[in-house]
């Protein structure tokens, strides 16, 4: 898929704006995939704790099977940050200008 970029800045140069795009999208990259591993590293606790997978979570949390405790929420939590994150990480390190 290509993306058409536009500026309205006659004065400046095209590789100078593609180079602060790839910057920018280098630097965003990076904090999304250090938020990702954060939220990878609290559902492996998570795991540990509860011997089961976040995806088995998720499917009995969905399900009613869980109860109401805070920490499950938190692990839903958890969970949900890491599937955003991923996503988000994937899509800006796929991306070049």
């Amino acid at each position: 898929m290509e993306i058409a970029v536009t500026t309205q800045l006659p004065t400046i140069d095209q590789e100078e704006v593609r180079e602060a795009l790839q910057t920018a999208l280098r630097h965003e990259s990076e904090l999304a995939r250090a938020r990702r591993d954060s939220f990878e590293h609290a559902c492996r606790t998570f795991e540990q704790q509860h011997q089961m997978s976040s995806t088995q979570f998720m499917q009995r949390f969905d399900a009613g099977e869980l109860g109401d405790d805070a920490q499950y929420f938190d692990w839903y939590a958890a969970k949900r940050g890491l599937d955003i994150w991923s996503r988000r990480f994937r899509i800006l390190s796929g991306v070049s200008v």
